[in-house]
């Protein structure tokens, strides 16, 4: 995920396509519960290419399978079809403390994932949110796509950097 490093923001979103002519835009969003996204005010805005650009959220509400948000300075479609693909990134700072055992996405790529057979996969790249919930895309010898359940990953040991999960190797 382009903009997904464990810097000084986390990625918590991302910009979809412009919703009418007015400048609003679609957002999906990977916090838990999704309207988090909505409670901060200010945004950061990083583009594939990595630019990146500030933006304070006016107005938001739930459209479909994430939200349709309305940003300050975007005020027609052209506008809001220039941030498609942005990712929308919440300095850490202002994130709430986590529950033991949670993790935010972009502080476990990179950790290495182990099979209960004790086999390695290989190392998390990145996240997908896809229609039936959202998958850690891991690279090793084969790229395998787990998905985030507790059913498949059963435990993440930040202190090893490890994340053992119920997946055979042969899933790939």
């Amino acid at each position: 995920m382009p903009g997904a490093d464990a810097g000084p923001a986390l990625t918590l979103g991302q910009v979809g396509a412009p919703h009418g002519i007015a400048g609003w835009v679609l957002v999906r969003s990977f916090t838990d519960p999704p309207e988090r996204l909505l409670g901060y005010d200010e945004w950061q805005l990083a583009a594939p290419d990595g630019r990146t650009r500030t933006a304070r959220l006016l107005e938001g509400a739930p459209y479909r399978n994430g939200f349709r948000v309305r940003l300050e300075g975007v005020t027609d479609r052209t506008a809001a079809e220039a941030l498609k693909g942005w990712w929308v990134r919440i300095p850490r700072e202002r994130l709430p403390p986590l529950a033991e055992g949670q993790y935010y996405r972009d502080d476990v790529v990179g950790f290495t994932v182990r099979n209960v057979e004790g086999v390695e996969l290989g190392k998390v790249e990145y996240f997908m949110d896809l229609p039936a919930g959202a998958v850690m895309v891991v690279k090793g010898r084969a790229e395998h796509w787990l998905p985030v359940t507790k059913q498949h990953v059963l435990r993440v040991d930040g202190g090893q950097r490890l994340i053992e999960v119920d997946w055979p190797e042969e899933l790939a």
